[in-house]
């Protein structure tokens, strides 16, 4: 017993590589094309009236050509650094998908190892409330596989429809994730429960929601993809708030079976 112990100590250790939160401030993704374009604006606007008030004092070509030449630059290097910082936003959203799925796969796996041991050694025979854990851990294998996350970073810098799909199943899968993750606790705590050992498995604060892309595709797009800045706030907030519970409810668990182990 004390092996799976350790093994679920490991594998809560892994939390901080495996389920990094990020921060809103990779919003500045969507805000950096809007200040490229208002700042193309307010330089146009400038050159127009410059011209027309002063054109005795600043020639047009005085004034259009080094603010244009300046505006040139400004936009290059803008669009630059949302390419690259594109890029690197996807790879980091896909990325944490794989790993937090593949670290609450061993995990899982860990827990249901323990509890067998507890239960053997107090002779309770829990073997149908863990066939289901272990049924619940079997379809995460099968449905919850990696995905690319270099490959689709870089798909989504040139294919815009790359984008939209990295949106979908990152969505769709985390919903998913978690309600298979609230049946495996459910069915955890009834089989502790029949074992002697309480555990009362805490509720979720923030469920994530099951949102429809349908819908979210279509603002985005009748809105001039100004609707995509809270798109991907969602993106960045769901697994967040999913993450939080994880460190909730495993810490509680962790402290449970110890206190049994020793």
């Amino acid at each position: 017993m004390s092996l799976s112990i350790e093994n679920m100590r490991k594998d809560i250790r892994m939390r901080d590589e495996s389920d990094p939160k990020m921060s809103n401030a990779w919003l500045l993704v969507y805000l950096i094309p809007i200040f490229a374009a208002i700042t193309a604006m307010l330089t146009v606007f400038y050159i127009v009236f410059a011209t027309i008030t002063t054109p005795w004092i600043m020639p047009e070509e005085t004034v259009a050509l080094p603010l244009l030449a300046g505006l040139t630059i400004l936009l290059a290097l803008l669009a630059i650094i949302g390419f690259i910082v594109s890029i690197i936003l996807r790879y980091k959203l896909v990325n944490r998908r794989n790993t937090h799925f593949k670290r609450q796969i061993f995990l899982f796996d860990d827990i249901v190892a323990a509890v067998k041991a507890i239960a053997a050694k107090k002779g309770v025979d829990v073997e149908v409330g863990l066939a289901s854990c272990e049924r619940t851990v079997r379809e995460a294998k099968a449905e919850e596989t990696e995905k690319s996350a270099v490959l689709w970073a870089i798909l989504s810098a040139f294919i815009f429809l790359a984008e939209w799909y990295i949106n979908y199943f990152l969505m769709k899968d985390f919903y998913k994730h978690e309600r298979r993750e609230d049946g495996f606790w459910e069915d955890l705590g009834k089989t502790l429960d029949k074992s002697g050992i309480t555990f009362s498995v805490p509720r979720r604060t923030e469920a994530t929601p099951n949102r429809s892309f349908v819908l979210y595709l279509i603002v985005t797009i009748i809105t001039l993809g100004l609707f995509g800045i809270y798109w991907l706030y969602v993106l960045l907030n769901d697994p967040n708030e999913h993450f939080k519970y994880h460190m909730q409810i495993e810490d509680q668990l962790l402290s449970t079976l110890e206190s049994i182990a020793v």
